[in-house]
């Protein structure tokens, strides 16, 4: 695999996971209660605590997402 290829899929990876991202956080911004009316028939949740864990999710993508798809592809785009 040469450096070329390897930085197309570190683009990819960091397009749609953004956009998963983004979708994400637009929903939680604007949905929150059709959000919350879904997970609490799956699951017996209180609203404090569903908001705890959305939250905690959407933070901890966040960092998934700049730490192994964004930076890999910044350095490689730095020494491409």
């Amino acid at each position: 695999m040469d450096i070329q290829t390897v930085t197309e899929f570190f683009k990819w990876c960091s397009i749609i996971n953004g956009a998963m991202l983004i979708i994400s956080s637009i929903m939680l911004m604007y949905a929150t209660d059709f959000v919350y009316s879904i997970h609490s028939k799956w699951f017996p949740i209180s609203r404090t605590t569903f908001n705890t864990a959305i939250y905690s999710f959407i933070e901890l993508f966040k960092i998934l997402f700049i730490f192994f798809n964004l930076t890999p592809y910044v350095a490689l785009v730095i020494l491409g």
